[in-house]
């Protein structure tokens, strides 16, 4: 099985900088389309940013223009660049394939913005 490791989350004033990372234990290449996920406590994990093998993105409204997503495929990993961190971005993020994501999701890294 895939196994997906998240880390740099931490905690940041609001308008600081985070920058995430995901290693993929397999070619990143061969699951095409990759992106970034957010959870906290009580709702559903949704989709922040995403990148496909072409390394055309599509960002969820509510980060656009402060995220960047990027990809390495000779390192297995994706990053998501985070600016202007607002206090609603404190989150569990995850990274998974898109839009079928693998079953087994990462333990994610925490981001907590302090406002």
């Amino acid at each position: 099985q895939v196994q997906l490791v998240e880390s740099g989350g931490g905690l940041v004033q609001a308008g600081g900088s985070l920058r995430l990372s995901c290693v993929v234990s397999e070619s990143i290449y061969s699951l095409s389309t990759m992106g970034w996920y957010r959870q906290t406590p009580g709702t559903q994990r949704e989709m922040v940013a995403i990148i496909n093998s072409r390394n055309d993105t599509v960002y969820a409204e509510f980060v656009k223009g402060r995220f960047t997503i990027s990809r390495d495929n000779a390192k297995n990993s994706v990053y998501l660049r985070m600016n202007s961190l607002k206090s609603e971005d404190t989150a569990v993020y995850y990274c998974n394939s898109f839009p079928n994501p693998r079953p087994h999701w990462g333990q994610g890294t925490q981001v907590t913005v302090s406002s």
